[in-house]
């Protein structure tokens, strides 16, 4: 059977590897996408984040790949209309090196094989989106599925999330339904006991997906790039639009430097004092006297050691913090400021 009814003398279109990279809130997508980006640097990337303000991107500075942020809302629903269009561009851009690479060999000029823009996309999706719509426009929309062959869906679940994330939002179950791979993230932070609990989880859930332990990303990029493809039965029916996830973010934007002890203190108030409803909060601050901004994360009431980032020409000195809670936390901004404030 030929899905895309082309005559057996067509010339074959040459397709374009794509993985997504799925996961909840604070489980390491972007830490994994750090590590696959030093092994496979000609690589395009779709980051996709919910919040109004890109952090995550902050996080690939040392890359330079092509890289495309859809922020606003989650690739599940709010920004879905955006990949096609954007996966259309990439494909002529990839398209338009191909020829400029055929040119110049056609003049006799030298060029080593393969002398394409990229080689492959890798789509990171934002920790509150479900897969299936991204796999819906790979496999089901004929001129994309032409054109990009999914390899394979990455879910990365961290060993220390709160188990009742699994009851409390499906998204985290849909995340690991799909997973071709499943790794295993922060596992030096968690007991036997966890890790345990949280494999039979995954068990259950994603009993053929391959399994993979990471800790701080570091695992064989091979592993994850070769896995072999899975057969995918797409659903009969147009896919039924996915309900709200009831999720919220703001965005805090700190004009001034701040001694970390004190920014320290107020982030390590908000992870602890809304354990349950603030279940991501990440950014990029300044100290006084560092050129160097500074990385903070935190997720499931915990704030993870902060990271120190390169230098980079376009840094304008202004912090800035994403919190995304479960629902809306009235009076949140106002209760950190307070905390910055305070000096005790």
């Amino acid at each position: 059977m030929n899905p895309y009814n082309l005559s057996p003398s067509a010339k074959a279109i040459e397709r374009i590897p794509v993985f997504i990279i799925s996961g909840f809130l604070g489980s390491g997508k972007t830490t994994l996408l750090n590590r696959l980006l030093s092994h496979a640097p000609k690589s395009a990337v779709i980051i996709n984040e919910f919040g109004a303000t890109p952090i995550d991107r902050q996080l690939l500075r040392e890359h330079k790949v092509p890289l495309s942020t859809l922020v606003g809302g989650c690739l599940c629903c709010q920004v879905i209309g955006s990949l096609t269009p954007l996966l259309k561009n990439l494909r002529m851009a990839w398209d338009s090196g191909n020829r400029r690479a055929s040119s110049r060999l056609a003049d006799g000029i030298h060029t080593i094989p393969g002398d394409k823009p990229f080689e492959r996309v890798i789509i990171e999706t934002s920790g509150v989106a479900n897969p299936e719509p991204v796999l819906d426009i790979l496999l089901r929309e004929k001129w994309i599925a032409q054109r990009y062959s999914l390899q394979g869906v990455i879910t990365t679940v961290s060993a220390v999330m709160d188990e009742d994330h699994f009851d409390y939002f499906p998204e985290v179950q849909a995340q690991i339904a799909w997973a071709d791979t499943v790794v295993m993230t922060q596992t030096d932070l968690a007991t036997t006991q966890q890790i345990g609990r949280m494999s039979a989880r995954l068990d259950q859930l994603a009993p053929a997906a391959t399994r993979l332990t990471a800790v701080q990303g570091a695992l064989d990029p091979n592993v994850l790039l070769n896995v072999p493809q899975k057969f995918r039965r797409l659903r009969d029916t147009e896919r039924p639009d996915l309900p709200d996830h009831g999720f919220s973010s703001i965005t805090l934007q700190l004009e001034h430097p701040l001694p970390w002890e004190r920014l320290q203190k107020a982030l390590e108030y908000l992870v602890s004092h809304y354990p349950k409803q603030l279940v991501r909060l990440k950014g990029m601050v300044y100290m006084p006297e560092q050129s160097r901004p500074l990385l903070v994360q935190g997720s499931a009431g915990r704030l993870y050691p902060a990271t120190r980032l390169p230098v980079r020409a376009s840094d304008d000195g202004i912090g800035r913090l994403v919190i995304i809670s479960h629902g809306e936390i009235k009076g949140l901004a106002e209760d950190l400021m307070t905390q910055l404030r305070s000096d005790s």
